[in-house]
């Protein structure tokens, strides 16, 4: 079958710390009452997408993958499934601090799946922050005194953060997304979170939020966590490209198009585009998509070179 770009209708999420911004600014259209997680690119069982353009509108890519994994390109022969998910995630209030297991602990456990993921912050409220790691190393048997004590948020390494920041969270690492922060997410295709401490709060049912400690204590990687100094810059004709990470899992860049941008989704990998910024056109051999906002667009591996035309902030991502 002779592929063309798709345009992906994402999985929407609606948790008791999400906001609206997905809905009133990024044009996803749900009738939840908020948007906390928009699924941008995702064949996972927990959240699909489907594609709203073509011949193939209204199937998820899911079902396309497994009747064609070769859409994802040869790079992805080494994966046992689609290997990566892209969300937007909008924080009105806190997340939860947590941790993604390890893929080892998961092949001893024979649970969960592995998880490791990277930021990119669209947007922030004054005074906004991240969780990540701890302010000095301890062992594991005092990281469980911390949270049966309540005294966890004590031992956590705070960062100030703002629009454009950038960071690679490998799994096993403490986290947590603070309120007022609006990112962009690239991660494994991986639901598994263990749950370390949610504030007290209850969920729709009146009831505390599970917690995952056992769990947590045996992945958790209990020291500070080393920011990303990656980031390499390109420059492009009409603009600029910049490197935010190349890992055996994926790879992410960030492009600032102004004018003609030139692109190839070679036989090795798909290219993931969701527009952060601005409004264009992308074009390819099979046909063209209007680009605005909030679009996120699966080019399937080998369907050659295409051209984006625009004032636009793309988040790239191929493996």
């Amino acid at each position: 079958m002779n592929f063309y770009p798709f345009i992906l209708e994402p999985y929407v999420s609606e948790t008791i710390w999400g906001g609206r911004r997905l809905i009133d600014e990024y044009g996803i259209v749900t009738e939840k009452s908020n948007a906390a997680e928009g699924w941008m690119l995702s064949c996972h069982e927990s959240g699909l997408c489907r594609i709203a353009n073509g011949e193939l509108k209204g199937r998820t890519l899911r079902e396309i993958y497994l009747e064609n994994p070769g859409i994802c390109g040869k790079n992805a022969e080494r994966f046992d499934d689609f290997p990566i998910l892209i969300k937007f995630i909008d924080a009105r209030d806190d997340l939860s601090i947590q941790v993604h297991p390890t893929d080892e602990y998961c092949k001893k456990t024979g649970k969960g799946q592995s998880k490791t993921e990277c930021w990119y912050v669209l947007d922030t409220a004054p005074g906004a922050a991240l969780i990540l790691g701890f302010r000095e190393k301890i062992s594991s048997d005092e990281f469980r005194r911390l949270i049966e004590e309540g005294r966890l948020t004590d031992a956590v390494e705070k960062y100030d953060v703002k629009k454009g920041d950038f960071f690679f969270i490998e799994s096993g690492t403490l986290h947590a997304i603070c309120k007022g922060v609006l990112l962009a997410e690239v991660q494994e295709s991986s639901n598994t979170t263990y749950r370390v401490f949610d504030y007290n709060r209850v969920g729709k049912d009146g009831k505390p939020r599970e917690l995952h400690i056992d769990d947590a204590v045996a992945v958790t990687k209990c020291e500070p966590y080393i920011p990303s100094q990656y980031c390499k810059d390109e420059t492009l004709c009409n603009g600029a490209k910049h490197i935010l990470a190349e890992c055996p899992l994926f790879n992410v860049a960030e492009l600032r198009i102004d004018g003609d941008y030139q692109g190839n989704a070679d036989e090795n990998s798909f290219v993931s585009l969701l527009v952060l910024e601005g409004e264009g056109e992308l074009r390819t051999r099979n046909g063209n998509i209007a680009l605005r906002k909030g679009v996120s667009v699966f080019i399937p591996a080998d369907s050659g070179e295409y051209s984006i035309t625009g004032r636009l902030n793309i988040l790239e991502t191929t493996i």
